[in-house]
């Protein structure tokens, strides 16, 4: 008797676990630039705010299972301020135990088999995965180059009857930048053919030039659009997994209408932890695009001379590297340059079919380590 259920056996393997077996192969010495994981502490008022609530009494009892009130609260005042978006904490946010739980648990929560769900090619996998779960009839639209990366909208126009359109801008792994205009011609589709958009922004606050919109600051996107953010970027809170969605109030209902069947919510230590975050942090994130700034300026230019193309990013801490047109093979290109220099860099494949010929490098790898990379390049 088969002990997977099919929809289980039709899921490829997961691309990250592939690296990490690299890693375990290569370990001696190697350099990481493969994990998008970040490296830097964060700010120690959190982790004061964090030890703060460890000492209160009923602290370790169940959470709500839409997380702490206030913490809501604190999030609409985040957005207003960043974004200008109104947002009503009872109904038009919802927390998560990290975007990548949330998007899977929406992707069910919004979906039935054989729904027309569409995303885009490269992307993180869940996008590609996770519909596969929920049983969808899945598209998956070319980022192309010649279109910085962006969706091409009349693409999108040919698909029928589409329920749910999962989109991540800025983007992982291609480091796209969407501004309002094509947010609103989103809005506009969403509108004219009666879908749903799902829009990951946990790139947000990691940007170098003019800071990432929200899609919903569109007028009359909250009918359609819902929006994913985290901790994990902004505050260097990867491990807290901690995350929110806020937007339309019946994708977020879906959302959570699966997570109470599912789990309890996050520990109320870190949502409190969290709340000192969003209130009292909110310039480190500049310090952080300082970091992630000056290892581009040194990764960038090393990367150049062995013959790789890279278009400096406008946000995320990524540099996506076009490889030598004579190499065919982007896993075949990161297994070289891992045997040869003990850098590892994550091949575009593993992102989907138009990630091929591609590498994506992640900055959250210290000074020291990339001035170590650059003489090996060298």
């Amino acid at each position: 008797m088969a002990v997977f259920a099919k929809r289980v056996s039709l899921l490829p393997p997961y691309f990250f676990k592939k690296l990490d077996n690299l890693k375990e192969r290569y370990k001696g010495n190697l350099i990481d630039f493969g994990e998008g994981n970040p490296d830097l502490p964060p700010p120690k008022g959190i982790i004061r705010a964090l030890k703060k609530a460890l000492n209160k009494k009923d602290i370790y009892k169940y959470p709500q299972y839409n997380g702490l009130l206030e913490l809501r609260v604190a999030i609409s005042q985040w957005y207003k301020k960043r974004f200008g978006v109104d947002l009503d904490p009872e109904k038009e946010i919802g927390i998560v135990l990290g975007a990548k739980e949330g998007i899977a648990h929406l992707i069910w929560g919004v979906c039935d088999k054989g729904d027309s769900y569409v995303t885009h090619d490269p992307a993180f996998p869940i996008y590609h995965n996770e519909p596969i779960l929920a049983g969808c009839k899945i598209f998956k639209l070319p980022l192309k180059e010649e279109n910085n990366f962006l969706l091409d909208l009349d693409d999108l126009k040919k698909i029928k009857k589409i329920k749910l359109l999962a989109i991540n801008f800025p983007n992982n792994p291609t480091t796209a930048f969407a501004d309002l205009e094509f947010y609103e011609e989103l809005i506009n589709l969403a509108n004219k053919y009666g879908f749903y958009i799902m829009n990951d922004n946990v790139y947000s606050e990691i940007y170098f030039e003019k800071a990432p919109p929200s899609i919903l600051q569109v007028k009359g996107a909250k009918a359609f659009a819902c929006e994913f953010n985290s901790f994990s970027k902004t505050f260097n809170l990867a491990g807290f997994r901690l995350g929110f969605v806020c937007g339309n109030s019946q994708l977020i209902e879906a959302l959570l209408k699966v997570k109470e069947n599912v789990d309890s919510g996050p520990f109320n230590a870190l949502q409190e932890a969290a709340i000192y975050a969003l209130k009292e942090e909110n310039k480190f994130s500049e310090k952080l695009r300082q970091v992630y700034l000056k290892r581009q300026n040194l990764l960038l230019p090393s990367l150049a001379k062995i013959g790789l193309e890279i278009k400096r990013p406008k946000a995320t801490f990524y540099l996506w590297a076009k490889i030598p047109q004579k190499e065919k093979s982007s896993l075949k290109y990161a297994i070289k340059l891992l045997k040869k220099k003990r850098i590892l860099a994550a091949p575009g494949i593993g992102f989907g079919k138009y990630g091929e010929g591609y590498l994506r490098f992640s900055l959250t790898v210290n000074e020291k380590l990339i001035r170590k990379a650059i003489k090996r390049l060298a």
